[in-house]
Parts: structure tokens; C-alpha cells; sequence
């Protein structure tokens, strides 16, 4: 039995500083590297993608809309050529740090308003799959169970990882909760994994109704932002292999 770990990583640009990439690194096993337009800049993407190799983790690009203002939060209206234009910038950019340090793009995960947007409107996620298609259609893409996202990954026949969000709770159709509503996000770490080792073993998770929701999620997402952060990566992925669970890239997990 195998899953994947991934994270955020390489948001930093200049000297303006985001997360804890050097203590999470080690614990995961996919990254998603900013690529310039919410975060990152190429010397920080060049060290980001050489730290991955060191590690033998997989890399993936972490595209966005162009709003470093913002942090790529911010809903923009484009069309479908201008969205498939903007991510293959990205992945051109984040691809040649990848080749120059011996490595490939093993995924694709939007960012922030990208990645909402291409869940519920099939017109911005098929933007992302052509992307993909276009520029190489091995690379993965990373999203949501039963979204948009998964449905153009289908339509195009790009191959598609189901994520899981270690934090979030889940609506019945498998859509995350809002954040404005209390208990979207899960603090209590006990919690939060236990419903990882849920998920991964037997395939379902409680939804914030009460229900049972089936999954088949390749992927668990975790975050760096904080030593809680990373202390709770540490502790989700020893929970994982101490139930027998093998942590592993997404190309492994599919492989089975």
C-alpha cells in the first residue's frame, strides 16, 4: 500500500521569505514548486528543484494566475487561451531548472484561486489539462476527488491524482468546506490523522454532515508554513509507516 506526501514549496521570492522548506523537504515525497506568478523567483525555484533532487523527491509545478500582489488568491477572468498560455509559461520555467538538475516534472498542482476555480468551472480545467497536453502529456495533474479538474483530466486522457487534505473537512460531494464555516479546518493533529490512515487504508473519510465519503486519493497534501506545521508532517508520515504504509512518489503510488 502506497501514498503520496506533498507539499508547497518555493514560495519565497527575493527577500520576502515563506515557509519552512528546508525542515519539510526531507518528509515528503512530491513537491509543488512556485513558479514565479504567486510566489518563487529562479534563484529561488533553481535551489528548490536542487533540493528536491538531494532528497529524491518528485517535482511538480505549482502554477498560478499572474498575482504576486495577491498571492495568486484572487479570482481573474481569462480566457481559455490566456489561462493555457499562463501555465505553460510556468511549467517552461520551472522545466528548465528541472533539466538542468537532472530531473523531470512528475505533476502539476494549481495554486490558490487557479486550483478553486479549475474544481468547479470546467472551462479553466480543461485550460489546465490542455496545458499539460500540449507541453507533455506524462505530467500528472494533482486535484480534487470528483472535480472539474478530474473530469478534463478524463476528457483528455491526462493522468490524474486524486489529493487529500490532511486539515480540511470535506462537503458530501467531496468538495472542501468553506473556511469561513466553523471546524473547516481540523487543528487537532490526532484527529487530522487519523483520518489520514482512515482514508488511505479503507478508502472513506466522515464528512462535516457526518457522513461517509469514498476516496481514492493518491496523494495526502501537507503544509510547511510552521514548526507545528512540519511537526505534523513528521508525525503523519511515521503514523503512516507504522501501519504498514509505504510513502512514495505519485508515479509509485499509481504503479501500485
Amino acid at each position: 500500500m502506497f501514498i503520496d506526501l506533498n507539499c508547497d514549496l518555493g514560495e519565497s521570492y527575493g527577500s520576502f521569505k515563506v515557509g519552512m522548506d528546508e525542515e519539510v523537504i526531507p518528509f515528503v515525497t512530491s513537491v509543488n514548486v512556485a513558479c514565479g506568478y504567486h510566489g518563487g523567483d529562479p534563484v529561488v525555484m533553481e535551489k528548490t528543484v536542487r533540493m528536491a533532487v538531494q532528497h529524491g523527491v518528485a517535482v511538480g509545478a505549482h502554477p498560478s494566475f499572474p498575482d504576486l500582489m495577491g498571492f495568486g488568491r484572487r479570482d481573474m477572468k481569462l480566457t481559455t487561451d490566456e489561462a493555457v498560455a499562463y501555465v505553460k509559461y510556468q511549467l517552461g520555467a520551472l522545466y528548465a531548472f528541472a533539466r538542468s538538475a537532472g530531473t523531470e516534472l512528475q505533476h502539476l498542482k494549481a495554486h490558490g484561486a487557479l486550483y478553486n476555480m479549475a474544481g468547479r468551472d470546467i472551462a479553466m480545467a480543461r485550460a489546465l489539462a490542455r496545458a499539460i497536453r500540449e507541453f507533455d502529456s506524462q505530467i500528472l495533474l494533482l486535484g480534487l476527488p470528483n472535480s472539474k479538474m478530474e473530469e478534463a483530466a478524463d476528457e483528455l486522457n491526462i493522468g490524474y491524482v486524486q489529493e487529500f487534505f490532511a486539515d480540511r473537512a470535506y462537503n458530501d460531494d467531496g468538495s472542501l468546506v468553506s473556511r469561513s464555516l466553523e471546524g473547516s479546518v481540523i487543528h487537532d493533529t490526532d484527529v487530522a490523522v487519523g483520518r489520514v490512515v482512515r482514508m488511505v487504508k479503507e478508502g472513506v473519510v466522515e464528512t462535516y454532515t457526518g457522513k461517509t465519503l469514498k476516496l481514492n486519493c493518491g496523494s495526502v497534501c501537507v503544509h510547511g508554513d510552521n514548526a507545528s506545521a512540519v511537526s505534523f508532517v513528521k508525525t503523519i508520515r511515521a503514523e503512516l509507516e507504522k501501519q504498514g504504509v509505504t510513502v512514495a512518489d505519485m508515479r509509485r503510488v499509481i504503479a501500485g
